[in-house]
């Protein structure tokens, strides 16, 4: 095709991206001439399904860029100004993930320049109100005009803590006719902010949307210096027909350093449970030592993954004992409260303390993380309770509080965590961390259970968009084996391993719930 031959003039890497585009959709990065025509037809899928237009065109990547963008405001007296910079090249699926003003490293010459370039392209269309211009910037500091956006972005409030003004406050001044409320050298730029976008997908399965009802949702508590611009509540239901997004988090300190200590405080303070979610993905994030010395660019989440995404962490011991002690003083509260009900609030058989005549109670609390399960023995102590975990032996109390929240003592040592229950799921927050455990009842336990043998199973729900294999067909372990759509976000099902399709059990353009049977599918024999 034309578009290929232009390709393999330019010369890889190059990026396929819809014209009608935005919000990183509707982009292919291709990497060799072989790859073009596949990549290609996805981008055209993608961008006819999101856009409704599927017009492509083809650009140089540049390998090692940074993300580097102007806020510029105009109004209808002709007057145009830019309000500093922004700095977004941390990046996945091209989607913007944290967000900073200032840039790091931006000298004022540089600043200087790319406003001016960013005043001048306003200027030369007679823009008016506020708008973006978004440039790629290289290492060396020169920078190439990509787009503008004609609109308040999803990252503004990092401009709005750095100079302390409203933006959509100077937009209604704007349509109603006034002047800009400021000339360029009455705007002045103080401190550092950072905005992370707290999404409901998960981090280690390709950043895949994750559905459901926010079954327990409790942001950081906002302040000057701590801000949540957020559109749900606890209870509501993320959709596969919308952006996964459950809020922006904006900090602001005096400097980087500080903005970046005060983003890691917040991330630690946020409880989202109901969906997979990004949160410790960006403590991560905000902690590699990457961000942390702000060696930016937009491949830094690839280039980090080692750091990014660890293998299974091993669940330390005190989150099996918080786990424990949640159960333990959750049913001291059940056995209150119906004492207070009862009519005999005094009666022994209301107490959950464990009594013994000349003996200690003991027992067992059984918990799961995985394929890791653990059993924490309890014996009850009169001014609390004694857990042993992996032969360990710790004297804990606690008190229990509304919405989950736990005062822990453990062998002395105080602190703060959160255990919130769904079903048999205990969400365990705890040090900044979180673990989901299950609580197995013993007398309903009965071991695993298993997927369907031979099946290949949705990993979200969305719709079939393309069968790539044949029914019949004999394929080699990782052939794409169908595509599936979820949130205008493309996600192709490979083969598990060699062996052939035996059939497939939903046609194009039919939705599957999360966790569909998709393909039979029989593994060659060794």
């Amino acid at each position: 095709s034309y578009l290929h031959q232009q390709a393999d003039a330019i010369g890889y890497p190059v990026l396929i991206k819809a014209a009608a585009g935005g919000g990183g959709k509707g982009m292919r990065l291709v990497e060799k001439s072989e790859d073009f025509i596949d990549l290609l037809a996805s981008c055209k899928r993608e961008a006819i399904s999101s856009f409704g237009d599927d017009h492509v065109l083809v650009e140089k990547y540049i390998t090692k860029p940074r993300h580097i963008e102007i806020q510029v405001f105009g109004d209808t007296h002709g007057n145009v100004v830019y309000l500093f910079e922004r700095d977004c090249s941390v990046q996945r699926r091209h989607q913007k993930v944290l967000e900073e003003a200032p840039a790091p490293g931006m000298t004022s010459e540089r600043r200087a320049a790319m406003g001016k370039a960013a005043v001048d392209a306003a200027k030369a269309v007679g823009y008016v109100g506020a708008g973006t211009v978004e440039f790629i910037a290289n290492q060396d500091g020169s920078f190439y005009f990509m787009e503008m956006n004609t609109r308040l972005q999803v990252e503004h409030p990092v401009t709005e803590m750095i100079t302390g003004l409203d933006l959509v406050e100077w937009q209604l001044r704007v349509a109603a006719g006034e002047k800009l409320p400021l000339a360029q050298e009455q705007l002045q730029l103080r401190g550092h902010a950072l905005e992370a976008r707290i999404y409901a997908e998960d981090p280690a399965k390709g950043f895949l949307p994750s559905t459901g009802r926010l079954v327990h949702l409790a942001p950081p508590a906002e302040s000057l210096n701590v801000r949540v611009d957020t559109g749900v509540e606890e209870g509501d239901e993320i959709s596969p027909h919308y952006d996964p997004m459950i809020a922006k988090l904006i900090v602001w300190d005096i400097n980087r350093d500080r903005a970046l200590a005060r983003m890691l405080q917040a991330l630690a303070e946020y409880r989202v449970v109901g969906v997979a979610n990004n949160i410790e993905f960006l403590s991560r994030l905000t902690a590699s030592p990457a961000f942390a010395g702000a060696d930016l660019d937009t491949g830094l989440i690839e280039r980090e993954k080692d750091y990014l995404f660890p293998a299974d962490p091993v669940v330390p011991e005190q989150a099996w004992l918080v786990a424990a002690l949640g159960e333990l003083l959750r049913e001291a509260e059940r056995s209150a409260e119906s004492a207070r009900r009862g009519s005999d609030p005094l009666s022994p058989w209301h107490a959950s303390d464990g009594w013994r005549i000349n003996a200690t109670a003991r027992r067992e609390l059984m918990f799961r993380h995985g394929e890791t399960q653990k059993t924490v023995i309890v014996a009850y102590r009169p001014d609390g309770y004694r857990l042993t975990v992996d032969g360990h032996t710790v004297q804990a109390r606690g008190r229990l509080n509304p919405r989950g929240l736990l005062r822990v003592e453990l062998d002395g040592t105080r602190s703060d965590a959160t255990v919130i229950v769904a079903g048999e799921k205990r969400h365990v927050f705890f040090h900044g961390r979180s673990w989901q455990l299950s609580c197995i009842d013993p007398l309903l336990h009965t071991g695993e259970g298993g997927g369907a043998e031979g099946g290949l199973l949705a990993p979200m729900p969305g719709k079939v968009i393309a069968l790539v294999a044949a029914e019949g067909a004999t394929v080699e372990k990782g052939a794409p084996l169908l595509i599936l759509e979820a949130m205008k976000m493309e996600h192709t099902i490979t083969a598990p391993a060699a062996g052939t399709v035996k059939t497939f059990r939903f046609a194009v353009g039919d939705q599957v719930g999360d966790g569909a049977e998709l393909v039979d599918f029989e593994a060659a024999t060794a």
